[in-house]
């Protein structure tokens, strides 16, 4: 877990932890375990947020920049898709008319089950 000082270095957020996972394909997926990531234009929680799915809680972990380019297919079965490609095409889709520019920067946010 991300200790108090290292989320102080992070910048401030632009959006609040119940705007992380919205959409009714993610929820289910973060609820069946296949989703334990999720990336942002923003910032939307800190390290130790709670988010809370359907009564179910999620810890935030995790949060750090990362590059499109940086993906790795791995980053990708965290997002619940099986490939870049399948992650970046399913995006691409929510997002009409955004470019895929490996050098744009988001925010990854790594979150687990409280138990």
């Amino acid at each position: 877990m991300t200790t108090q000082n290292e989320s102080k270095s992070l910048p401030p957020k632009t959006c609040s932890v119940e705007r992380l996972v919205t959409l009714e394909a993610d929820v289910k997926k973060v609820l069946s375990g296949e989703k334990t990531a999720t990336r942002r234009n923003g910032r939307y929680a800190d390290p130790g947020e709670i988010m809370t799915l359907e009564g179910r809680k999620f810890v935030v972990d995790k949060v750090y920049s990362q590059s499109l380019g940086e993906l790795t297919d791995e980053d990708a079965r965290r997002e619940g898709f099986q490939t870049v490609e399948e992650y970046k095409q399913s995006i691409l889709s929510i997002h009409p008319g955004m470019p895929w520019l490996p050098q744009m920067r988001v925010w990854v946010h790594e979150f687990s089950p409280v138990e």
